[in-house]
């Protein structure tokens, strides 16, 4: 992801789609969505154009259509996203957040086993306490 990429939540929507398929024109997008959300074809136009001119998607005239294609990878994209979000959140509370996260998604037990794995290499170097980051000398909050 191209680094301060800003994706809205409208945005995430139709990038779910390219990225899955690959490469899309804006009708297919506009019936998926239509599936799932009450938005009018021109919302959609409007967050694909959107989207291009943030360097997220690219888009070639084949006929009356344009297609869409993915300029930015999914997983590096997401990546970015939790990264800025846990390096904004105090570091005492990563932990609690974590795993609140963890509890609120179905994770595959492949996932559940790779997640385990992680936690057990990183318990080997792990601190006995992780310290707040939001004030210097103040109490953890969390």
């Amino acid at each position: 992801m191209t680094k301060g990429l800003e994706i809205t939540p409208a945005e995430w929507q139709v990038m779910r789609i390219v990225w899955t398929l690959g490469e899309t024109t804006s009708s297919q997008i506009i019936t998926i969505l239509q599936r799932k959300v009450d938005w009018k074809p021109a919302t959609v136009k409007t967050l694909l154009r959107r989207l291009v001119a943030k360097g997220a998607l690219s888009t070639t005239r084949q006929g009356r259509s344009f297609i869409y294609r993915p300029l930015v990878e999914e997983q590096a994209t997401m990546d970015q996203v939790a990264d800025a979000l846990f390096s904004s959140i105090c570091e005492h509370c990563v932990g609690r957040t974590l795993d609140h996260v963890v509890d609120q998604v179905t994770l595959s037990k492949t996932d559940i086993q790779r997640l385990q794995q992680t936690l057990q290499d990183k318990l080997v170097t792990a601190p006995d306490q992780v310290h707040c980051n939001c004030v210097p000398g103040e109490k953890m909050h969390c």
